[in-house]
């Protein structure tokens, strides 16, 4: 009511009333006026103090422009550093949230790997390391192209020109997923994540001398702390035979390669992230696919049984599934 009161007296002031001398009314606000043909500054939620010659000082929150207009400001200006903050925390609950799920993602490609790479020889006579790797290309094909068909990525479609283009990235490609599988199946998990450490460093120096890049001594310091940490934890695992060494080698090789190349190739061939998970699968599938014809793989597992599992199935799908998934 009281509101409503001083409103009212604002713009209709009624006209018996003096304003030849200034008059302070306080009913939850300042009012200042000296005439009644001019209102002066108006502030809500304070009071005035006056100044020496006793006139009132207020500070201008609601202004009569004209006879009909009232200008209202806020009287509290919106703090930014509480959104900040929240953008800060939720930041990082996302990175943490991203790194972790890479992290289990990742150590469970390895452990799937060691086991279809290891687990199965047995029933065979010799290894199928060519066609697992085709098994979980062919995973990843169908995984990518159902979530273009849902609308969840976006990529464009197969073309002969840029596949010819990516071919030799491919081809590194599928050196590393091949290598990667036969030092599975000779080595140890700790010692292939020593070499996997091993690999990252390689990279890091051939960044430098091929693309100029700086190497900060934090980097350095992390990977000499991730490199001593895996060969700690696999110092009583430390199982490697010569084979396995020398898959374990190229393995680092053709990882690096891929990598560095692959900075050379995306300045010519522009290609969203999964469009290269297309690419380089469906390549791999179309070169990989001919040579366990020819070695033997294909007719070896079509002709053994026992792999027709669920579980054989399963191990399979699931490889190719978190190699696509890593990309999100």
């Amino acid at each position: 009511y009281s509101s409503n009161l001083l409103h009212r007296k604002i713009l209709h002031p009624p006209p018996q009333t003096d304003f030849s001398y200034p008059q302070t009314m306080s009913i939850g606000a300042t009012m200042r006026a000296t005439s009644p043909n001019h209102m002066e500054d108006v502030e809500l939620g304070s009071s005035s103090s006056a100044n020496k010659s006793g006139t009132a000082r207020t500070r201008p929150m609601m202004k009569l422009k004209d006879s009909n207009i009232v200008e209202l400001q806020p009287l509290v200006e919106p703090s930014s550093k509480a959104s900040k903050g929240d953008g800060e925390s939720s930041s990082f609950a996302k990175s943490v949230i991203a790194s972790t799920m890479y992290s289990g993602c990742s150590i469970g490609m390895v452990l799937v790997n060691k086991s279809l790479a290891s687990s199965y020889n047995h029933l065979i006579d010799g290894d199928l390391n060519i066609l697992l790797v085709v098994f979980q290309a062919v995973t990843a094909v169908i995984c990518v192209e159902f979530s273009k068909f849902m609308g969840w990525v976006e990529y464009p479609n197969f073309n002969t020109r840029t596949a010819r283009l990516w071919a030799p990235v491919n081809l590194f490609f599928c050196g590393m997923l091949f290598t990667g599988m036969a030092s599975m199946q000779h080595n140890s998990v700790p010692m292939v994540t020593v070499f996997k450490n091993i690999t990252n460093i390689m990279t890091t120096i051939g960044d430098c001398i091929l693309y100029g890049a700086s190497i900060e001594l934090l980097v350095m310091a992390a990977f000499g702390i991730m490199l001593l940490g895996a060969i700690f934890a696999a110092r009583n695992d430390a199982d490697v035979t010569q084979t396995g060494l020398c898959w374990m080698l190229a393995n680092c090789l053709c990882t690096s390669g891929y990598v560095l190349y692959l900075k050379y190739a995306t300045k010519t061939v522009k290609l969203s992230k999964f469009g290269m998970v297309f690419y380089n699968n469906v390549l791999c599938s179309c070169f990989l696919l001919p040579v366990t014809m020819f070695n033997g793989e294909l007719s070896m597992f079509l002709n053994t049984s026992a792999l027709h599992t669920v579980d054989y199935a399963v191990k399979n799908w699931f490889a190719g599934f978190v190699g696509f998934f890593l990309n999100f």
